[in-house]
């Protein structure tokens, strides 16, 4: 399933607990191409998802040979109607299973796909389905954002590799964060405009700019706010930043509050300065963590775990970074890992 679209749909979504939007099959192809060495021999879970229409499942089945998957298992919740929005009425979901080709045509034909029942309603939190979990290796899907928080501490919990949608609001949970800084989770290759977009139900509204019907059909909602997140590496991941700016005091101003100066752009990064810069978070979309150290957030300085960062003598907030006077948005502390050759 997937996620909502403009900031104020997430918002309403959020409220609604309205999360039944499914992604387009070419995001997920996008995506996943940059993947492919990991999935060698393994096995593939999508738990958040009806089999039988989901993308997610139409992929890994049509790309089982290539891939060289083991297996590919999905589950959906509460949902016994071949509809891609069936309100989840039913009180019993099912699981498919797919162990690859077994006529030649190189297509998953129903009668090779196993279709079991579960006893339950397909929540990916109950017993029979955290089972299925404990036998995947790679989780693939796009999880309720209402219930990311949750979703993601099962992922850790029980140690997958995986890969998820999840809205660009997610990074700034503590929980979240706090992952990214240990270096335990990181965004994907593709994000925010690089989303085409995702089917929404008929009873959804179609307001706003980013609302369309495209050349099938489909009621599309666009995304400014989405982003892959894994703990699978990929290339992009490792890509240097070439650093073209001088430090400048005036380009680079300190803030009044914390001893660190303010990067607002990527691009505007110093390549002669070591010392600990604040930029938005937006940064992560970049972040290198051969080249960068993530230092914290102005969230760790206004809970104390970052305390020395408040320069000296400074009275006043230590909600989020002050510069001329002026509240600054949410920022990212980092340095540089290697010193000036």
């Amino acid at each position: 399933m997937a996620r909502n679209a403009t900031n104020q749909t997430l918002k309403n979504a959020r409220s609604s607990k309205s999360d039944e939007f499914y992604t387009v099959l070419s995001d997920i192809e996008k995506e996943l191409k940059h993947y492919r060495q990991h999935f060698d021999g393994k096995t593939v879970l999508c738990n958040c998802d009806d089999p039988r229409i989901s993308n997610f499942f139409h992929y890994f089945s049509y790309n089982f040979e290539k891939l060289k998957l083991k297996r590919l298992i999905t589950t959906c919740y509460k949902n016994d109607n071949v509809d891609l929005f069936s309100q989840n009425q039913a009180e019993k979901a099912i699981w498919l299973e797919y162990f690859g080709d077994k006529n030649g045509n190189l297509v998953p034909d129903i009668n090779e796909i196993g279709v079991k029942n579960l006893d339950g309603d397909g929540d990916f939190r109950s017993p029979e389905c955290v089972k299925l979990l404990e036998q995947a290796d790679i989780v693939v899907t796009n999880p309720p954002f209402s219930l990311f928080r949750e979703y993601l501490a099962q992922m850790i919990k029980h140690d997958k590799k995986f890969l998820i949608i999840g809205t660009w609001n997610a990074i700034s949970y503590k929980e979240t964060f706090e992952l990214i800084r240990q270096n335990k989770l990181w965004i994907g290759i593709n994000s925010n405009r690089n989303f085409s977009g995702f089917i929404v139900p008929d009873h959804y509204p179609m307001h706003g700019s980013e609302a369309r019907i495209d050349k099938d059909g489909r009621r599309m909602v666009s995304s400014n706010n989405t982003c892959w997140f894994t703990n699978m590496d990929n290339e992009k991941r490792h890509e240097r930043l070439i650093l073209y700016r001088n430090y400048d005091p005036v380009a680079h101003p300190d803030y009044d509050n914390f001893k660190a100066i303010e990067v607002g752009r990527v691009n505007d990064l110093p390549k002669d300065y070591d010392g600990i810069m604040g930029v938005p978070i937006t940064f992560l979309d970049k972040y290198n963590p051969d080249q960068f150290e993530i230092v914290g957030s102005d969230y760790d300085v206004k809970t104390g775990r970052l305390s020395k960062l408040v320069k000296d003598g400074w009275l006043g907030k230590v909600d989020r970074a002050y510069l001329n006077g002026k509240r600054m948005y949410a920022r990212l502390f980092i340095r540089k890992r290697r010193p000036i050759a």
